[in-house]
């Protein structure tokens, strides 16, 4: 088993910006691919941004030019670094570990004057 915990999330205004963080746990053998996805309630669950094992980087256009994900191998951790954060922005953001098919309990972003 693994257990992904998130945290970092919050109330932010608009035009600021965000560090979320998640911690992996358990069954940890190899480096692997992870993943942020956020879900506003009534919509699907949507990529937010995916690193693989070797750091290449993907992000959804929602995120692209904002967003940052990175990692931490020797602390088990993913990043999310969101910049310039918009009303839309405001979901709950999902850590996820495709091996595995592991996620995370989701952390609240809001965005919001």
């Amino acid at each position: 088993q693994v257990q992904l915990v998130e945290s970092g999330g919050g109330l932010v205004q608009p035009g600021g910006s965000l560090r979320l963080s998640c911690a992996a746990s358990g069954r940890i053998s190899s480096i692997a691919d992870m993943a942020w996805y956020r879900q506003v309630p009534g919509k699907q669950r949507e990529l937010v941004a995916y690193i693989y094992d070797r750091n290449t980087t993907k992000y959804g256009d929602s995120a692209k030019g904002r967003f940052t994900i990175s990692r931490d191998n020797a602390k088990n951790t993913v990043y999310l670094q969101m910049n310039s954060l918009k009303p839309e922005d405001t979901a709950v953001y999902y850590c996820y570990r495709p091996a595995g098919n592991y996620w995370g309990q989701g952390t609240q972003v809001t965005v919001s004057s």
